[in-house]
């Protein structure tokens, strides 16, 4: 039996997005559209929005991972504009993490891609709806994920230089779909969907049929776990500020104030803090290694723990994050294809993507953050190392030569060549995520913060 009419459409989508966005209709929007019956239901519902945004647009990305994924990105253009909303195409190449699986590939891919496109204050809408969150869910169990795996996908979100929303995590995949098909729209059929090498694949076509069949409302009460979840979530980031605020030390931790707290209470902080400076979070055995015997080792030892994309050092007392390059080398005369140094006009693209593999700078929007945008030139240049650069880490202070700093900082040799430095005109004022310059850290009246993060493939 079909769900009743008014379960979804234009007036049930206006209402939702009243409810998550205070400031609608006076705000842009931008649809992640794939061309499917998700994301047809969602845009073709919002081009029939009786108050109508500010600005619609919609952005397909192709991923390039089937043969005829150019011909579903024509398709797609051409039912967006059929629709009357102007779309654009987007074709990524998708690179894969050791151990990384190829939807978690494309994912990150599409989500980067999206995140560059976005303009100041708009909020991207993607499609996902209360079937696709059981998914994640139960995908999240299956791979032993914690709290923050559990809350899944949350409705509304801070994303690059806007907003994430999710409006129809309540609706169901099947009132969508009756709804296109009740409205006569045409939309693509990705056969992808039905290969089921892919968890979420297998998960929807053979798993859950059974599951709804046993408990029929599954989908609705598991999105009430994950919002619970979500909420516990909170409280723990919360608790983990509180802890790190008497063990910071620049960007380092002091040992002695994480000895201090409870091993739970550790390991939450550690979490927090390696997630929020924009690396991966390491494997439970990992970080119990991080939480335990790197803080317990003797005063003089030096011991480290690393995973993939990351490592934590003890030094001095001091904890420091660092990265894995892998052997990558940097931009130099002679590489082919290697720019001396790169343009970026961060306010137009808040991510900036670096060459020969040594991944992305993001200015990540933060409230706490410790550079102050308004402090930026809206066009900035990143280099690498050359010799004779120099900038102040502390206000008042004179400034230091960056071979100083990177000694006295112990980041190994092969890595320093490889970090981007960007400099505003002839001035330097961020080396990596490492140090910024004293004159865009932000003051107590800075309005507008973020934090410079290093993001390596």
């Amino acid at each position: 039996m079909s769900p009743p009419a008014d379960d979804f459409g234009a007036r049930w989508l206006e209402g939702r997005l009243e409810e998550l966005l205070p400031a609608f209709p006076d705000l842009a929007l931008c649809v992640a559209y794939s061309g499917g019956p998700d994301s047809t239901a969602l845009l073709a519902a919002l081009a029939q929005l009786r108050r109508r945004p500010r600005a619609l647009r919609a952005v397909h990305v192709d991923h390039g991972l089937h043969p005829d994924s150019h011909v579903w990105a024509a398709r797609a253009l051409g039912l967006a504009g059929s629709l009357g909303v102007p779309c654009a195409v987007r074709a990524i190449r998708i690179a894969r993490r050791r151990g990384e699986s190829p939807e978690a590939a494309a994912r990150a891919a599409r989500y980067g891609e999206l995140g560059g496109l976005l303009a100041e204050g708009e909020v991207l809408l993607t499609a996902h709806h209360e079937d696709d969150q059981l998914e994640t869910v139960l995908l999240q169990l299956l791979r032993g994920a914690g709290v923050a795996g559990l809350a899944a996908m949350p409705e509304v979100m801070r994303f690059a230089r806007g907003w994430l929303v999710r409006p129809l995590l309540t609706r169901s995949r099947a009132q969508l779909l009756a709804w296109v098909r009740r409205s006569g729209l045409d939309c693509l059929d990705d056969p992808s969907n039905l290969d089921e090498r892919f968890d979420r694949n297998f998960l929807r076509r053979r798993v859950l049929p059974v599951i709804a069949g046993r408990w029929p409302a599954a989908a609705a009460t598991v999105h009430r776990s994950a919002r619970h979840a979500a909420e516990a979530q909170r409280l723990l980031d919360e608790l983990a500020q509180a802890d790190l605020r008497g063990a910071r030390h620049g960007e380092a931790l002091a040992a002695s104030a994480l000895r201090a707290l409870p091993i739970d209470r550790r390991r939450n902080a550690l979490r927090f803090w390696i997630s929020a400076r924009g690396q991966p979070v390491p494997p439970a055995a990992r970080l119990n290694e991080i939480a335990g015997p790197l803080l317990a080792a003797r005063a003089d030892a030096q011991p480290r723990v690393e995973w993939p994309g990351g490592r934590v050092e003890r030094d001095a007392g001091l904890l420091t994050l660092r990265r894995h390059p892998g052997g990558r080398r940097a931009p130099a005369a002679g590489v082919a294809g290697a720019p001396a140094e790169i343009g970026w006009r961060w306010r137009d693209t808040p991510v900036c993507t670096l060459p020969e593999g040594l991944g992305q700078l993001e200015l990540r929007p933060e409230s706490q953050g410790p550079l102050d945008l308004s402090a930026l030139t809206s066009s900035l240049t990143v280099r690498w190392r050359q010799g004779g650069e120099r900038l102040a880490v502390s206000a008042g202070r004179p400034r230091r030569a960056l071979k100083s700093l990177l000694q006295e900082a112990r980041v190994p040799v092969g890595e320093r060549a490889l970090l981007p430095l960007v400099f505003a005109g002839d001035r330097l004022v961020a080396v990596a995520d490492l140090w910024i310059d004293e004159s865009v850290q932000a003051g107590p009246e800075a309005r507008r913060r973020a934090r410079l993060v290093w993001k390596l493939p």
